[in-house]
């Protein structure tokens, strides 16, 4: 075999790394896991071209999908999507890589995706739907709400994954929910495997009037934690560690099943 050979052989055994979120494709959070995921394989992008957050899994259904090509992270190839999240993994599949990447993984989105909040979350839907297609996925999530803000941290979180991941340390086949806190780097004492806390929003609706006097509402709300286990992702980012939660789709309640006689 050549040497060129060997060489191009080499480069083609390379993961395939799909990169998304739902901030936008512009997001500072998504260029900083550009960045780590790159080390380790051919890098896509596929990103809505503006924020998406609390789209859940939600699809483009009777409007139709722009995919426009973009020059925004040196030679990684990268597109913009009109539609939600979970448009751009399905399209990413179909019309850019014609074919399953090795993995996805979805942010860094800016804002904790802890607890119940995996529900509304289209950076963590995003690695859902990745995950049913058999795609490996993390959805990665860091407390800072800053566009400004130092991923610095949440980097060397998402490296540390990645690398586990690829190389086998924890299982591929499997979808991981990681958050990571807003702290300083000397504080931060690792990364805690946890179950998704009890937790939800206690919402309300503000009503307001707009600048013709017509009413209309804010969507306003507080989080409360119900859960005081020492084993959930709340505890672990309250406490200097950066969570990782394995969830799945399938929300059968399998114990409640077992129960029911009809």
């Amino acid at each position: 075999m050549s040497k060129t050979a060997k060489v191009s052989k080499q480069v083609d055994e390379k993961p395939t790394i799909l990169i998304t979120n739902d901030d936008g494709v512009t997001a500072p959070g998504i260029a900083a896991l550009i960045e780590v995921a790159k080390q380790y394989g051919r890098v896509v992008v596929v990103a809505p071209d503006a924020p998406q957050s609390g789209m859940g899994h939600a699809i483009t259904i009777g409007k139709p999908l722009r995919l426009n090509h973009v020059n925004l992270f040196g030679d990684v190839e990268a597109y913009q999507c009109s539609g939600t999240p979970v448009d751009c993994v399905k399209i990413a599949v179909d019309k850019v890589l014609h074919k399953k990447p090795d993995f996805c993984f979805s942010g860094i989105n800016h804002g904790s995706n802890s607890s119940i909040n995996v529900i509304y979350s289209g950076t963590m839907s995003a690695a859902m739907e990745a995950a049913i297609e058999g795609i490996p996925a993390v959805g990665f999530s860091y407390e800072d709400y800053s566009f400004d803000g130092d991923f610095s941290l949440a980097q060397q979180v998402a490296n540390e994954v990645i690398h586990k991941m690829i190389s086998n340390q924890i299982p591929q086949k499997a979808l991981y929910n990681v958050n990571i806190p807003k702290i300083g780097l000397k504080k931060f004492k690792g990364i805690k495997a946890c179950r998704q806390a009890n937790a939800k929003w206690n919402e309300n609706f503000v009503e307001r009037l707009d600048p013709t006097g017509k009413k209309y509402f804010w969507l306003t709300g507080e989080f409360q934690n119900r859960d005081k286990g020492k084993d959930t992702d709340v505890w672990a980012l309250t406490h200097g560690y950066a969570s990782l939660v394995p969830i799945q789709y399938d929300l059968t309640h399998h114990d409640l099943l077992s129960k029911i006689k009809l």
